[in-house]
């Protein structure tokens, strides 16, 4: 690592911590040479792909600013979408690709977007699928329908009382 101050190539590391929830490394260094101290991060590398083939590196915001505009008018706060960003953001991660499609973040969005509000997920599945009849809305309705059946007509199992043996 390069000196910021007098450019010499030789630092050793003081100290190393896990920052961002697990996303990134703070290393504090010292310079061998001019002896000054100065502090790195690290982070793993996540790009999109555009569909003309140009890539950005990979940004929550952008991610919160897409999903607000479907979120108008619902009850959902910018701590729920950052929540969300973040979700995408671990999901695209675990892929290990350093470089993702953007149609593949669109679909990663739509999971966590879904549990957190079906009217949401609905204006959105509607723009990133490009819905272009009223009977794409409802068959996208019709499963939402059927999916929320089955999860209500699943048992649930509650524990039992425990009773003591005197």
């Amino acid at each position: 690592m390069r000196c910021p101050f007098c450019r010499a190539e030789d630092s050793r590391v003081i100290d190393s911590r896990v920052i961002d929830d697990g996303g990134a490394i703070r290393r504090r260094r010292e310079c061998g040479s001019c002896g000054r101290r100065f502090t790195t991060a690290e982070t793993a590398l996540l790009n999109v792909v555009k569909r003309s083939g140009a890539s950005e590196p990979f940004s929550r915001s952008k991610v919160v600013v897409g999903v607000r505009k479907a979120c108008q008018g619902r009850p959902v706060d910018d701590d729920q979408l950052a929540i969300l960003a973040q979700r995408v953001e671990d999901a695209l991660r675990a892929t290990g690709n350093a470089e993702i499609p953007a149609e593949e973040v669109g679909l990663a969005i739509l999971g966590p977007l879904r549990e957190l509000d079906e009217i949401a997920y609905l204006r959105f599945a509607s723009v990133y699928r490009s819905f272009d009849s009223l009977e794409d809305f409802e068959a996208e309705i019709a499963l939402l329908r059927a999916e929320g059946e089955a999860t209500a007509d699943e048992p649930t199992v509650r524990p039992q009382p425990q009773t003591s043996a005197t």
